[in-house]
């Protein structure tokens, strides 16, 4: 019985390794097939008349030194008139603030009256003191009230100054900061010695430098950032009210060295790649990949992708991008 057992599981196992071999016959093993690479893309060759028909240009890269940028928020403010004192923008109510002023000059116009009212009586006491009809108690007592008057006078003055200018006079100061709301996470790689570049929003006027400024510290926790203050120059201070909102470029890191190109020479595919059309020949081009780090005031920053004095078609490159992929223009 043992025996017959053991016959029957043995039987099992070579039918099910028969069907196992008999399937993995059947399956298609698997293949690789060589696919399109960069390095093996298209050709252009043009005939002259066709080179100048599509209004063919081109130019050489080159070299450039530029500075890392973030633009940011910013906001016009005044600066404040004395060291200790808070730069004024449109996040104060102007309303309450101008109640503050007209309560901060009446303190400085009563401390100041008392003040004189206790000059003039130690000029007194030091005259009986001459004329031997006063006691030097009074005279001390005098002199002691002076002394607290014109202590009290002194930080009526500053409190005063720590309000600022007038609310009525707000556009008419003839210098003007500008606070920058810098994300957390950028602060550590922000320039200190580098000026700031600010623009309006409506892009009418050419963007000004303005210095970097200290100025007490001031944050957004909700927003998680950090302001940072810039002056602007003294000939720009009419050109902009308190509170308008402006476009803030702030110097990030190190300067960096690379190629620039100019802007219509970089043709994007769907999928967002970046290419230029580079000149190997007469009449002939081939498109090259590139990875473009930034883009100012009509050119364009090359992170790789070209060498020094390569030749890179400017005009006309969406024309050559239409005649490899046979697009119509």
């Amino acid at each position: 019985m043992r025996y017959s057992i053991v016959l029957a599981s043995l039987c099992l196992l070579a039918a099910c390794d028969n069907h196992s071999a008999a399937t993995s016959s059947h399956e298609a093993p698997a293949t690789a097939q060589p696919v399109a690479h960069e390095t093996e893309l298209l050709r252009l060759t043009l005939p002259d008349q066709t080179e100048q028909r599509l209004g063919i240009a081109t130019a050489s890269a080159v070299a450039l030194t530029w500075t890392s940028r973030r633009e940011v928020g910013g906001e016009i403010v005044v600066p404040p008139l004395v060291k200790a004192g808070v730069p004024t923008g449109s996040v104060v109510n102007f309303q309450q603030l101008a109640a503050q002023q007209v309560a901060a000059d009446a303190q400085v116009a009563a401390a100041q009256a008392q003040a004189q009212l206790a000059a003039i009586a130690l000029q007194r006491a030091d005259a009986l003191i001459k004329e031997q009809a006063g006691s030097q108690r009074a005279h001390d007592e005098a002199a002691a009230a002076l002394a607290t008057a014109q202590a009290a006078l002194q930080a009526a003055r500053q409190q005063r100054e720590l309000l600022g200018p007038a609310v009525d006079a707000y556009n008419r100061q003839s210098e003007l900061w500008v606070r920058a709301a810098v994300f957390s996470g950028d602060l550590g790689q922000t320039r200190s010695d580098a000026s700031a570049q600010i623009r309006t929003l409506d892009g009418r006027m050419p963007p000004l430098l303005a210095s970097r400024v200290q100025a007490p510290p001031s944050a957004n926790a909700m927003a998680a950032t950090v302001d940072l203050y810039f002056a602007l120059p003294a000939t720009a201070a009419g050109q902009f009210q308190v509170g308008q909102r402006v476009a803030v470029s702030i110097a990030l890191g190190e300067d960096r060295v690379g190629l620039g190109v100019p802007r219509e020479a970089i043709v994007r595919d769907i999928y967002g790649g970046e290419w230029v059309y580079r000149k190997t020949a007469t009449n002939t081009y081939v498109r090259q990949r590139v990875e473009v780090a930034a883009e100012r005031e009509g050119i364009a920053l090359l992170a790789r992708g070209l060498a020094a004095g390569d030749e890179i078609v400017t005009a006309g490159a969406a024309e050559l991008f239409g005649v490899e992929f046979g697009a119509a223009h």
